[in-house]
């Protein structure tokens, strides 16, 4: 019996999960599909410029698993930038920050508090 996945602490999901060149209507092209927490490692990484550990920490997962993760996430958005392929930002193994019963809500998120934690800094510190 395999061992079920981790979910993936995630802060917020995204205002726009849809991304591409312009085409005709009903005609999407090629699609590419990213999963949230993909969507988050991205986030956190490159836009907070968190590093692995931290970002690992945050999501409460193995450094590993978000190494993987980022990967995938940049493979899948160089596609559909280089090849012109519709990206969308759904489904995967995650919760929001809110539904984590054993922290303290979104006040510990990135978003409200992580940069302010015990073993965070802020970026521009």
């Amino acid at each position: 019996m395999a061992r079920p996945r981790k979910w993936r602490r995630v802060c917020k999901l995204p205002q726009v999960n849809t991304f591409g060149p312009p085409y005709r209507e009903g005609d999407m092209g090629e699609l590419i599909t990213m999963t949230v927490e993909e969507y988050e490692s991205i986030r956190l990484m490159d836009l907070e410029g968190l590093n692995q550990q931290e970002c690992a920490n945050l999501m409460g997962i193995a450094r590993s698993t978000i190494q993987r993760i980022y990967d995938d996430a940049r493979k899948k958005l160089a596609d559909s930038i280089v090849n012109g392929k519709t990206l969308k930002i759904e489904g995967g193994d995650y919760k929001l920050c809110s539904e984590f019963k054993d922290r303290e809500s979104c006040d510990g998120c990135i978003c409200h508090g992580h940069r302010y934690g015990k073993n965070m800094k802020l970026n521009n510190s």
